[in-house]
């Protein structure tokens, strides 16, 4: 029988198949859920200092190649957060809290926020002065991973913006200022335009892109990474079916985390897992084997 079971960003992890920040994971219970139906972690939506509104609607809309969110981190705060944090930790597995910020925040946020580990979102595309505004620029990850490192005692993920001209620059800066593991990629910038009212459809004009159409992106972006970072890279975007995770891990990944697919259910995390380990036995592979074997073939 072959094992999923693994470290991965420092994270001890019963598999390697995690639920994304922002989906779901908007209370204790929905990220309890998402451990039960077999996440091996899970990140929670991102919070900052002070409670946040976010855009105004629509912050959502589907489009045929995925959705566009602009929903503009809206959250409670980092102090009204914990007991969220604590209930989903019912679930049995390490939850991982997102947070964002201005540059200076994010340390404050580390100090008092309890979590297994931190995903420092320096990517959200569509939140004016903190996400890809602070994370295009790689001095400005590499400052912020170090004052997060200095004051958190749990591994420090950084997750990467692909709207960038090269991903692999903020990958080292992250990896400069001492993170466990960098997350690829956030959304890429889109909008949709109601061609009747000749106006943008989200409240925001624009938005993030996620769903099937960015995991080509994704998979280069965790293949490049993975070709020249020292420490772990964990996949993100497009992912919708267990041949989706071993597309990403073989690209290099250690961990992959699904979102967008979620609005299909909570089972989508078990057939992703149960898919994944089906094919490490019909190939008679270990995880191990499986990672970076793109990387190895070309």
């Amino acid at each position: 029988m072959q094992s999923l079971s693994g470290k991965v960003g420092g994270l001890s992890l019963r598999n390697p198949i995690m639920l994304a920040a922002g989906i779901l994971g908007t209370s204790g219970s929905s990220l309890k859920r998402a451990a039960l139906a077999g996440a091996g972690c899970v990140v929670t939506k991102s919070i900052g200092i002070e409670p946040r509104d976010g855009h105004p609607g629509p912050t959502i809309v589907q489009v045929d190649c995925g959705f566009l969110n602009a929903m503009g981190l809206p959250n409670p705060g980092y102090r009204e957060f914990q007991e969220e944090i604590n209930l989903a930790r019912l679930g049995g597995v390490p939850v991982v809290a997102s947070i964002f910020g201005a540059a200076e925040d994010f340390g404050e946020i580390a100090l008092s926020l309890k979590a297994d580990a931190f995903e420092l979102n320096l990517s959200c595309p569509h939140a004016k002065c903190f996400g890809a505004e602070l994370g295009r620029h790689p001095e400005i990850v590499e400052a912020v991973t170090r004052d997060v490192k200095e004051k958190a005692e749990v591994p420090v993920w950084v997750k990467l913006t692909p709207n960038t001209a090269d991903i692999v620059e903020l990958g080292l800066a992250a990896q400069d200022g001492g993170a466990d593991a960098v997350v690829a990629v956030n959304t890429l910038k889109a909008m949709a335009i109601d061609i009747e009212m000749g106006i943008p459809i989200l409240g925001n004009s624009y938005g993030g892109l996620s769903g099937p159409a960015i995991k080509p992106v994704a998979v280069k972006c965790v293949y490049d990474l993975s070709a020249n970072l020292k420490i772990p890279v964990i996949g993100v975007g497009g992912v919708s079916s267990w041949q989706d995770a071993v597309e990403m891990i073989m690209a290099g990944a250690y961990g992959v985390q699904v979102g967008t697919a979620l609005y299909r259910g909570y089972e989508v995390i078990h057939n992703i897992t149960e898919g994944l380990l089906r094919y490490l036995e019909r190939k008679s592979l270990t995880l191990e084997e499986l990672r970076g074997m793109a990387q190895r073939g070309s």
